[in-house]
Order: C-alpha cells, then sequence, then structure tokens
C-alpha cells in the first residue's frame, strides 16, 4: 500500500531502561508507514516486547518521543492521550479476555474506547455498536459463538475473539505481541491470515511479534530484527535471506548477514 507523507508510527532516539537498571531500548529510530504489515523477530528479552508496549504506552520510555499519525503519544495527557490510544489496538499472547463474559461483552469492549466510562460500565452500547460486533464476529467465523461464555472456547477461538474485538474498535494500528504463542501451527496460521485480512482489506497498519520465522516469512512484509534492545535489522521480507534470520538470533559480529535473497 502507497504510503501517505507522514509515517504512521515514527520513534525517535527512543531509549527505556528499567528501574533495575535493565536496558529495554536502546536509540531506537524508526518509521513506519500506513498500511505496512511488519514483523518484529529476536530471541526473547531482545525488547520486542517493550518495543510494542513503548508504541501504545503501556509503559514509558525514558527517552525519546513516539509520534503516531502526526501526534506524540509521549506527551499526550488526559483526553489526548484516550483518543490516541483509540486508533491503537492491541493483541495480547493471553487473549487479554474477560473469561466469564460472553463472546459479544467481549467484542464490545472494542468499542470502549468512543464512550464515557459510565456508558460502558451500564452496558449502554448502541445497536449499531453490536452489528459491528456481529459482523466483526462473521469476519473470523466466530458468528455461532455469540453468546458462548469466552472461557468455553479453545486458544485459536479465543484469539480470533480478539482480533474480531480490535475490528469493532476499527483502529488505525494493531499491535500484535507475539498472538501465535500459545497455540498449534495450524491456528496460528489463522489467526495470522486473521491479521493480514485486516491489513490488506481494512488498510490497517500491523506491527507483529513474532517467535516463528517460518510464519514471520509467510506475512510479513518487512522484517525488524531486535538484540539487546537495538534494532539490528530492517528490510524488505522479499530482501531477506535466512543468513539474516540466523544473525539476528545467534548474534552474529554486527554483520547484517548475506544481503541476497
Amino acid at each position: 500500500m502507497a504510503a501517505t507523507n507522514q509515517p504512521m508510527i515514527q520513534l525517535k532516539n527512543v531509549s527505556k531502561i528499567y528501574d533495575n537498571g535493565t536496558v529495554g531500548l536502546k536509540d531506537i529510530n524508526l518509521n513506519i508507514d500506513k498500511g505496512e504489515f511488519i514483523v518484529v523477530v529476536g530471541l526473547s528479552g531482545a525488547g520486542k516486547s517493550t518495543l510494542l508496549r513503548s508504541i501504545n504506552r503501556l509503559q514509558d520510555v525514558s527517552e525519546g518521543n513516539i509520534i503516531i499519525d502526526g501526534k506524540s503519544i509521549t506527551s499526550a495527557k488526559g483526553k489526548d492521550l484516550r483518543e490516541i490510544r483509540r486508533d491503537i489496538g492491541m493483541i495480547f499472547q493471553s487473549f487479554n479476555l474477560v473469561k466469564r463474559s460472553s463472546v459479544l461483552r467481549n467484542v464490545l469492549t472494542g468499542r470502549v474506547g468512543y464512550y464515557p466510562t459510565w456508558k460502558t460500565t451500564f452496558n449502554l452500547f448502541t445497536k449499531e455498536d453490536k452489528q459491528k460486533a456481529y459482523e466483526a464476529l462473521q469476519r473470523v467465523d466466530l458468528a455461532d459463538k455469540v453468546y458462548t461464555r469466552a472461557d468455553q472456547l479453545s486458544g485459536g477461538q479465543q484469539q480470533r475473539v480478539a482480533i474480531a474485538r480490535v475490528l469493532t474498535q476499527n483502529p488505525k494500528i494493531i499491535l500484535a505481541d507475539e498472538p501465535t504463542a500459545s497455540l498449534d501451527p495450524q491456528t496460528s496460521r489463522r489467526v495470522m491470515h486473521d491479521l493480514k485480512m485486516l491489513n490488506e482489506e481494512y488498510g490497517m497498519t500491523v506491527v507483529a511479534n513474532l517467535h516463528s520465522v517460518e510464519l514471520a516469512k509467510e506475512f510479513g512484509d518487512r522484517v525488524i530484527g531486535v538484540r539487546a534492545g537495538q534494532i539490528v535489522y530492517d528490510g524488505k521480507m522479499s530482501e531477506t535471506s535466512q543468513a539474516v534470520f540466523d544473525d539476528i538470533y545467534n548474534g552474529g559480529n554486527g554483520k547484517k548477514g548475506e544481503e541476497d535473497a
């Protein structure tokens, strides 16, 4: 998809140092354009989750600035912060569903950012909201589970409910933190297909942390390699050889692997 004038996500000189001195991110500079499908790969503890959680400001960075569609989320407060976050959907490896609530109630929480808190507390969702939720569940083939409790679903079904929730939210950006970590290979591919559908049909910008290099190769347009809180590789998937992946994971000698595909 063609890029617009300004990036959808910009990280400028971003660092994150935890209270115990651990470096989470170190001097990250990154531009992500509207409509890209980006996969972030690297060892556990490399900084992939820190990167994603910083973009949505689930944790504050120590230095630098993160800009979402032209607005700084780093300095945003109150209503401005809520409005920026409304444009960012999150998908977690643990699904983050309310287990004892119905599938429909879980999907409707995607609309929460559009209303004052008291309305959602009293479940005052509109007919249009419920229609959006039904349509989202149809897109992920779960329309027959509308009134099923979330804890009665399989892991793969729960993750697809989470994807339907994001679709109901209608964000510009989806951040997926290890969305397939607890799923079998076949279910993992189904979840990735659903994310690709949101990217291709709705134009949502997707940034996904993945353990699986196979899934990264199959679904990513661009790959970002992270090691020890730093970006060590950034390139088009079509131009990224297996040697590059090996280098990202094995530490190499600072080389980016062989550049030929």
